[in-house]
Order: C-alpha cells, then structure tokens, then sequence
C-alpha cells in the first residue's frame, strides 16, 4: 500500500470516522483502506472461494 494512499485517505476521513479520535489518522486510514482491500478481493473471487465445505455426514457430527 502506497504512502500517497494512505496520506491522500488520511486528509479524507468521513465525520464517522472522525468522530472515533484517533491518535494518528494515517493509521486509522491504513487500517481503513487495508480493511477495503480485503472485502475487494473477496469480491472478486466470489462467493465460493469462501464456502465452507462439508458432506451431509460431517454437518450431522
């Protein structure tokens, strides 16, 4: 992740996220855009990447 990222997040932050206080703000937008990241690229493989996978024997258990 990129320090011009994370700095051009950081002067963005949303009155929500303002509201929490933080300390560091180019933390909290780390954390926000790593955070975003994440859910982006669980987005892009689909819902099966993430399937729990079991057979009707080992969901009985």
């Amino acid at each position: 992740m990129s320090e011009g990222r994370i700095e051009s997040r950081a002067e963005k932050l949303l009155p929500e996220e303002l509201a929490v206080g933080s300390a560091d703000p180019e933390a909290q937008a780390e954390a926000i855009l790593a955070e975003s990241d994440t859910r982006t690229a669980r987005a892009q493989h689909g819902p099966d990447e993430h399937a729990e996978r079991r057979t009707s024997d080992e969901a009985a258990e």
